[in-house]
């Protein structure tokens, strides 16, 4: 029988000087990052070919990360209503594509491309085409994500992904993360922001680095600290070995989220997902960080995984 998530499309890339392979694994199902090992260190949570990625495991978010408060936009003054898709708030949540099966467009050994079309559907009257490339080479893992409006007018996009982070087999909560920005967003109990605050001397302020296991965190950050168009944060075992999360200037906020319930097979337990992110929650009503793409224009746009010794 098939996988459950699809076909899986495997790509390598041997590193020189010694250093280990790098792997990684990737579902037909949402285009889903399901392995990762660079350098011969395991770099993402794993999950099974035949479950659902857990808690959002290495989905891309397309045409909208996080969530849109009630499902509920306006669009030229017209209430747009879409599916809800978180039901314990009646948000809608992380984009359009997490259930769709990718098409296979263009691979090798190191590389492989995967495609999907946004079609017009409840609350969004628009089709994009889309797609991901996932490329490992001697830097690590890059992505890269490019966006077409086929529609006959500008349509509201985001983009993001859901990484949860290790360094190879340390335990989770004793790796420090690091995030390189200074304000967060407050949010209310449906988990939607209400103000964006400085992080100077609070609990939230993660730029000199938190232990996980210290954490209890669901936040979004901004005002990233970029530096020559990228900004990096990470997270790092004891013996000062790190996994790093990079994104180009679309990629100005971040989502840190720490659960406690991560299901593994060992047993549940501490995760922690640094989720590069070109807009915050409800972007879609604040506006903030959302990009209008003009009927025919495409966007591309890159993050990145790196393994530190």
């Amino acid at each position: 029988m098939k996988p459950l998530t699809g076909e899986q499309f495997a790509i390598s890339f041997d590193n020189p000087g010694g250093r280990g392979r790098s792997t990684a694994v990737v579902t037909e199902l949402a285009a889903a990052l399901r392995e990762l090992f660079l350098d011969g260190v395991e770099s993402v949570e794993p999950h099974s070919e035949n479950e659902l990625p857990p808690m959002g495991a290495g989905l891309v978010l397309v045409p909208w990360p996080n969530r849109i408060a009630n499902a509920r936009w306006h669009l030229d003054g017209k209430a747009q209503q879409l599916d809800r898709t978180e039901p314990s708030t009646g948000n809608a949540t992380h984009g359009l594509l997490r259930n769709t099966a990718y098409r296979v467009t263009a691979q090798r050994e190191s590389a492989v491309t995967l495609s999907a079309t946004v079609f017009p559907q409840h609350g969004y009257p628009f089709r994009l085409d889309t797609s991901v490339q996932y490329v490992l080479d001697e830097s690590g893992l890059t992505v890269i994500h490019t966006l077409t409006n086929e529609s006959d007018a500008a349509a509201p996009v985001a983009v993001g992904a859901h990484p949860y982070f290790r360094v190879g087999d340390v335990p989770v909560e004793d790796l420090v993360v690091t995030v390189d920005a200074s304000t967060v967003f407050e949010v209310d109990a449906l988990n939607i922001p209400t103000a964006e605050v400085g992080v100077e001397g609070t609990e939230h302020d993660l730029r000199g680095g938190r232990r996980v296991g210290d954490l209890t965190a669901n936040s979004g950050y901004g005002e990233l600290g970029f530096s020559a168009g990228e900004v990096v944060h990470s997270v790092q075992a004891p013996d000062g070995s790190r996994t790093e999360l990079w994104g180009d200037e679309n990629f100005a906020f971040v989502q840190v989220y720490t659960p406690k319930d991560f299901p593994r097979a060992s047993g549940p337990g501490v995760a922690v997902a640094l989720e590069p992110m070109t807009a915050p929650a409800d972007a879609f009503n604040s506006g903030r960080g959302l990009r209008w793409l003009a009927p025919g224009e495409t966007w591309v746009l890159r993050w990145g995984i790196r393994h530190r010794a």
